[in-house]
């Protein structure tokens, strides 16, 4: 038996404990236009995780270092159409250090840390595609924190 308990920790911790960001999975799903975004929307939602994303192979931020802590699953799932002609600006306000990480329908994956300022996050899609935005709102530390996420478009 305790052959057994030893397996159980040895096997299925180190998965937990190494956990990544799953985009295969869906966090609370809205679906916008292009246009409908000209006017920016709020959502509220908890910063942090317990998932660091610097061991994640999966994520491949081509900014910053990628450090921070997400949760596996996305926090929204945003189904995007006529987003032609627009940048999209995705920005966090929050009461700690914040992160984002993004994978867009184009499976390529954003990540920032402070360019909105005051240790919050924002990343502009200068060409976002239509189809599912996933989106993951973190912290720096691991901490967590109550935060409102922007999405707002932009003509180009």
């Amino acid at each position: 038996m305790r052959l057994l308990i030893a397996a159980f920790f040895l096997l299925v911790l180190p998965a937990a404990a190494f956990a990544c960001p799953d985009p295969s999975q869906y966090g609370s799903t809205h679906r916008f236009s292009g246009s409908e975004l000209y006017s920016e929307k709020t959502f509220r939602v908890r910063a942090g995780g317990d998932t660091s994303i610097q061991r994640c192979k999966n994520v491949a931020p081509g900014t910053d270092d990628g450090q921070g802590y997400v949760m596996s699953k996305p926090d929204f799932s945003f189904n995007l159409s006529g987003m032609s002609g627009y940048t999209l600006t995705v920005s966090v306000k929050s009461e700690c250090d914040s992160v984002l990480l993004i994978n867009t329908a184009s499976e390529n994956w954003f990540y920032d840390d402070d360019d909105a300022g005051n240790l919050d996050a924002k990343i502009n899609l200068t060409r976002p595609a239509n189809g599912w935005l996933d989106i993951w709102v973190g912290t720096h530390d691991g901490s967590y924190c109550d935060a409102v996420l922007s999405l707002e478009t932009f003509n180009r």
